[in-house]
Parts: structure tokens; sequence; C-alpha cells
């Protein structure tokens, strides 16, 4: 996987040399269209089923989505902080976990902290449970299958 995506690399730097344009968008351009050429290339000879290119669509939906629940969660508490009176329903989920890895957990425990509004307070020792204190708690339940259906399971399917 390692060497896929450092040919993928070379071959961005070797369409930004070849076109002379140096802008953000043309060096994205040429890693989508390096990528798509490795991906044919794969293909063709039989080794499809690598993991870079079914790995590499995944990390970047999960970045689309950790941006839109960023987005979402400022636009919450920046109307919250607008806005006169107080809606604010606080408190602390427990959240049943099935990542098991430290590197998981910590991915995850990091996501959500860095989502306004939410806290990741601490994980169980058994690392079956993270304690997370969150600002608008209106339903438990789902506010766990947010979690678990959103970050939780992009991340398990990252790391799998």
């Amino acid at each position: 996987m390692k060497g896929r995506f450092v040919s993928n690399i070379l071959l961005t730097f070797v369409w930004v040399a070849l076109t002379g344009n140096f802008a953000f968008a043309n060096y994205l351009f040429g890693f989508v269209l390096s990528f798509f050429i490795l991906w044919v290339i794969t293909s063709a000879n039989g080794k499809g089923d690598s993991k870079y290119f079914t790995l590499l669509p995944k990390i970047i939906s999960f970045i689309f989505f950790f941006f839109y629940e960023l987005f979402k969660a400022n636009l919450q508490v920046a109307y919250e902080v607008v806005t006169p009176g107080f809606r604010m329903t606080p408190g602390i989920v427990k959240v049943p976990l099935t990542i098991q890895t430290d590197l998981g957990i910590t991915f995850l425990a990091n996501m959500i902290s860095l989502t306004p509004g939410t806290l990741s307070l601490d994980v169980s020792n058994d690392k079956k449970v993270l304690y997370v204190h969150s600002m608008y708690i209106t339903d438990r339940e789902e506010f766990i299958s947010g979690i678990k259906n959103g970050f939780e399971k992009r991340i398990l399917e990252i790391l799998q």
C-alpha cells in the first residue's frame, strides 16, 4: 500500500512538472488523475483488490464527514450564543465502544472533542465505554446512535 501511495505522489509531481502550473488545484487534479491511472493499471493486472484503492476514498469521505459535523456543531453553538435564553440540555453519556484498539479509541475521542459542544471525558478501564459530555442531549439513545453510526463506524472502516 505504501508503494502505491508513493507512486501516486510521484505521478502527481510529474503531472505538475509537465503542466508547469504549481497551483493547489493542479496538485489536487494531478493526484486524482494519478490515482485513477494507478487504479486502471492495477485492475488490468488482476490486482484491483488493493487496499489502497478502497482506503483512500474512505479517508476522504471521513474528512468531508468531519467537516460537515464540525460546521453543523459550530452553527448550533453560535446560535446558542447569539440568541437570548438558555436552550442547552447538557449531560454526560456513556457511549458503548465497538472499537477496541488504543489508536481507534484515541482517534474517536479526539474527533468528538474537536467538535464544538462535545468533549470526551474518559474511557473505562476495559475499553468498552467512552464517557462524553455534550451541551445538547435531548435523547440519549439518539446521541449514542449519532456517535456510533457517524464517527465510530467510519473510523472502524478506515482501521480495518
